[in-house]
Parts: structure tokens; sequence; C-alpha cells
């Protein structure tokens, strides 16, 4: 759906996104979006549709960054434990001080956006679950695709829970969902 250039998208996105986090949804204004990427307001809703579809281009791109971390730090551990195990660590800790997220989660400017995360995080959701899973594969080769979606699938919604309400602190939490996926993936990780 993208028309606009790479870096016109860019220049939108983070015009966007440093809009969301001064005034919060409420405050974000298409005609500012535009004026802060040097392009036409009609150019925004050429490419985003509308303000939802805005804010949600920014939590999505927010999610790939974090994603493309969580890769990083999946391939530097060859044990599935120490991986799960400081994959979700960096989740929470991150979770706690991204911009993007509090936005999201604590409804600054409006709660508008906080399903995303929610009720409409099927992107999200959808988009983490298949790097991770396919991830986990190309890293784990003995596992079951079908036990890896559906342990990844709870670990995932686990975590976002941890986020929006934490229980216990982060290392705990990271424990204890690490302890949960390789109890149920048994030694299928083995050496890698």
């Amino acid at each position: 759906m993208s028309t606009a250039r790479p870096s016109t998208r860019d220049a939108l996105l983070d015009a966007a996104a440093e809009q969301l986090v001064r005034r919060g949804y409420r405050g974000v204004r298409m005609q500012d979006v535009a004026a802060a990427a040097g392009v036409s307001r009609q150019t925004v809703y050429n490419e985003f549709g509308d303000k939802w579809g805005l804010a949600q281009a920014v939590v999505l791109r927010d999610n790939e960054r974090y994603l493309d971390d969580i890769d990083r730090i999946l391939s530097e551990h060859d044990d599935l434990f120490a991986a799960v195990e400081a994959a979700v660590l960096f989740t929470l800790e991150t979770s706690a001080d991204d911009p993007i997220k509090k936005v999201v989660l604590t409804g600054a400017g409006g709660d508008e956006l906080l399903p995303l995360l929610t009720t409409r995080a099927d992107p999200v959701l959808f988009t983490a679950s298949a790097r991770l899973i396919e991830h986990a594969l190309e890293q784990w080769p003995r596992m079951e695709r079908a036990e890896v979606s559906e342990i990844a699938d709870a670990a995932i919604r686990l975590t976002m829970s941890n986020i929006m309400l934490p229980s216990e602190p982060p290392e705990r939490v990271a424990r204890f969902i690490a302890r949960m996926v390789t109890r149920y993936l048994g030694g299928r990780a083995g050496d890698g």
C-alpha cells in the first residue's frame, strides 16, 4: 500500500512518532506530520489513510525494530533457556523505557492506541510470532513447527501481559517464561 519513497515514509513515521510522544494520540495532526516531513498533508493521507493508520504504522515500525534486536539476542545464545530468558528480559526492560509503548500503554493524550497492543494487536502479535518461530526453527532445527508455534504464542502473550500489568520483577518473569518454553519443548532444541 505504500506510495511514498522509503525516505519519505520514514520521515513521516519519525515525525508522527515524535508527535505521539510529545502530544499523545489526540494531539497528533496530519498537517503537522506533513510539515515536519516536508510533504503535503495529502501525501500523509495517501500513505496511511487516516490518523489511526499512521499510528498503527508507527507502532508496527517500532515492533520491527524491536524484533531485529530480539533476533540478535536469540542468535547470541545456543542454549534455548538462556535465549528465551534473555529475550524476555530485554523485552520487559526496554518496554518500560520505550516512549512509543508508554504512549500506547498509558493512554497519554487519550487511550485510543491501547487496542494496538490488546484487542487489535493482531499485526503486532502475528509479526512477532512469525519472526520468533522462523528464528527458532532455523537456530534449533530439531524442533517441530506446530509445537514452536503453540509455545511462542503463549510466551508472547504472557510477556505482553507482563508489559501491561507487571506482577513480578523482570528477571523472575523471564526465568519463568524460559522454564515454561523449555519444559514444553523438552530436549528438542538440542545443541542447535
